[in-house]
């Protein structure tokens, strides 16, 4: 094997790290995932930096914290001058090219402010997260009175599908996203009572195959090196999946829920909030998750099935040879877990995402097969891939470390000895039934391998978990009297956090330590009552110079 000279960086929306059998499922088989991490790392302490699509992904695209970037929720758009993973990339000579979803929303005005034309080569990067877009298709294109929620949303995906004969105004939802009854009457996935039929559309042309055939149509066309981010729409919402994945799974594969009448009884008033939203209510209901958590698994199993197809072709073409490849997930989904649906909160059911690096290089061989138990987070992939592409990760901008010293077997650990995740839910519901001010409605989560705590904005208290004795964060210790020593030193993580200078990212550490003393060398002379007080050759430029007598003026 030789040193990587490409980095195929996978990620799957909405994927529980725990909905792997190489991570623990009882009945859920992912041969093909599992394979991977035999030949590589998996990792079982990995965390998103925040538990909603959009912001989650602008903090694995640049490598910062979401209050480094900005870009806070779904639609917030990330500041024009942020640097991406493909700034750093290119700088660093590897293309970095998109194949599927980022979430992403440009900042137009700001690009309009600096003259940046969208139709240019850096205007187009700007626009999509720092990528060369192969094909973008961030797989969601739902429609409501008011419009489309992203009209460009499955924009390539439904014009192959026609090409296909799915003739419809939104093939994406009439056939890859909703079933059909015996009298041609569609079945929304939208509607849950519908994700155990199955998906009205020959499964090879469904989401997740179409956008491996697209993976692997770039790779054929390009020689490298490159970094392709392959990003899968699923088993994000709707879940609806085709056959035969539609009868795999049924609720005896259910496995059991989550969560306890005493953590709902004694709720946080703002974890309180969450569970009442419709999704948290509708996800308590045990029919509810016995019909989509099947579809769920399909989904998965179908993902799953894939893989063994774009590792086949890869090992076929010997591509597994020269590539690195980065399998995760931007965040996972609560399914009744906690009495909530969907993943804004911050239990690891939503917070810790699945971690596979497969690296070909031979100084990988030692770890092959490794369960690694290191506190990682996905600001981490940025400078990783930097240091594959011959890079000097810019840890001035850069928040995250490389991951290559625990990949190489010369660490066991990270240098952090804490996880940020952080969310900023100003523009969802829950803060307006609520009545909560803009300002308010923010929580932050810092935790390490033992407790996590929760703070939330708004003068409430926070919240505290035991994650060695109480796994699945079923008791609050947030109002404990005898936990008062440790929600305090979770605390001062969280201020060092907060402390740190995240926005000085025009110098570099090396370009500071020199500036202490370049100015000097250029003729600033401050404090300094005699020349013969510094030495000599500093102050050249001010000795033995000499002039005319000038106090009267030109003519004096």
């Amino acid at each position: 094997m030789a040193k990587p000279k490409n980095i195929l960086f996978i990620m799957f929306d909405q994927l529980r790290w725990d909905y792997l059998s190489c991570y623990g499922h009882k009945h859920l088989h992912t041969p093909n995932i599992d394979r991977l991490a035999e030949k590589g790392v998996r990792f079982t302490g990995c965390y998103i930096q925040s538990p909603i699509c959009g912001s989650s992904r602008m903090s694995t695209y640049t490598g910062r914290y979401v209050h480094s970037h900005g870009a806070s929720w779904n639609g917030i758009p990330l500041k024009v001058g942020e640097l991406t993973m493909g700034d750093h990339l290119r700088k660093a000579g590897m293309d970095c090219y998109l194949v599927g979803k980022t979430h992403m929303r440009a900042d137009a005005e700001g690009m309009a402010r600096l003259g940046l034309e969208p139709d240019s080569v850096i205007g187009a990067r700007v626009s999509e997260c720092g990528f060369d877009v192969f094909e973008r298709d961030d797989g969601m294109l739902p429609e409501g009175p008011d419009g489309s929620y992203d009209p460009d949303g499955a924009k390539e995906y439904n014009k192959w599908l026609k090409t296909k004969g799915y003739e419809s105004d939104n093939p994406w939802h009439d056939f890859a996203n909703s079933g059909l009854d015996a009298d041609g009457n569609v079945l929304s996935g939208w509607f849950l009572k519908n994700s155990a039929e199955a998906a009205n559309i020959h499964e090879p042309d469904s989401e997740t195959p179409y956008l491996t055939g697209r993976g692997i149509d770039f790779i054929k066309g390009h020689a490298g090196p490159w970094c392709m981010h392959l990003s899968y729409i699923k088993p994000h919402w709707p879940y609806i999946v085709p056959e035969p994945y539609a009868s795999m799974y049924g609720p005896e594969h259910v496995q059991p829920v989550i969560r306890s009448d005493g953590e709902r009884q004694t709720a946080h008033p703002i974890f309180k909030a969450f569970m009442d939203t419709k999704v948290g209510e509708t996800f308590s209901r045990q029919d509810v998750r016995n019909a989509v958590i099947p579809a769920y698994m399909g989904l998965i199993k179908q993902a799953d099935d894939q893989m063994g197809r774009l590792f086949k072709w890869l090992e076929d073409t010997g591509r597994m040879e020269d590539t690195m490849i980065v399998l995760t997930s931007d965040h996972g989904d609560f399914l009744g877990d906690h009495w909530m649906g969907e993943k804004t909160f911050f239990h690891d059911t939503s917070t810790k995402v699945p971690l596979i690096i497969y690296d070909p290089s031979p100084e990988a061989d030692a770890t092959r097969g490794m369960v690694s138990d290191a506190l990682v987070e996905c600001i981490d992939f940025a400078p990783t891939f930097v240091e594959i592409a011959g890079g000097e990760p810019a840890y001035h901008i850069l928040e995250g470390e490389s991951l290559l010293p625990i990949l190489h077997g010369k660490a066991g650990e990270t240098r952090r000895d804490y996880v940020i995740c952080e969310y900023d839910f100003s523009a969802t519901p829950v803060a307006h039934l609520n009545d909560i001010a803009v300002r308010d409605a923010v929580m932050f989560m810092v935790a390490d391998k033992r407790w996590k705590l929760i703070h939330f904005e708004g003068g409430h208290r926070p919240m505290l978990f035991d994650l060695e004795t109480d796994p699945q964060e079923l008791t609050d210790l947030g109002d404990s009297a005898e936990h008062e020593t440790v929600i305090d030193a979770m605390y001062a993580r969280l201020f060092e956090w907060a402390r740190r200078p995240s926005q000085r990212t025009t110098r570099s550490e090396a370009q500071l330590m020199e500036m202490r003393t370049k100015t000097r060398r250029r003729g600033v002379v401050i404090g300094v009552y005699d020349e013969n007080d510094t030495p000599l050759e500093l102050t050249v430029r001010y000795r033995g110079r000499k002039a005319p007598d000038m106090k009267r003026g030109p003519d004096g």
